[in-house]
């Protein structure tokens, strides 16, 4: 039986990027710290999401498309030619929701 989701809430965003903006680091393998999920959202263009353990698939998205990337596992994107896409981060409800903060600078990021 599969696991059921918890209760999301979004609680900060990247700032759009396009093929020439993408940082190395979504490029390689990465994870999300334990708690923290992410959701990638295609605004135009196409980009592969792989997702790297506990066995390897890819996933091509589209404009209006996302995934959902699960905490800590390893995972990587890549661009399928000019792209735009932003990363929403998630983590568990809580009683009363903090604001979402659109285009973070990265100072706190919750990928590492």
């Amino acid at each position: 039986m599969a696991k059921s989701l918890p209760e999301l809430e979004a609680y900060r965003r990247t700032s759009v990027f396009d093929e020439g903006t993408i940082p190395s680091g979504l490029l390689r393998r990465h994870t999300t710290k334990a708690g923290v999920w992410g959701r990638i959202h295609v605004l135009a263009g196409e980009l592969r999401y792989r997702v790297l353990e506990p066995q390897v698939r890819e996933t091509r998205l589209g404009p209006g498309q996302e995934a959902l990337v699960e905490p800590e596992i390893p995972h990587e994107v890549e661009p399928a030619g000019a792209v735009r896409f932003y990363v929403e981060f998630l983590r568990e409800a809580e009683t009363e929701a903090p604001a979402v903060r659109e285009g973070d600078d990265g100072s706190e990021d919750p990928r590492s």
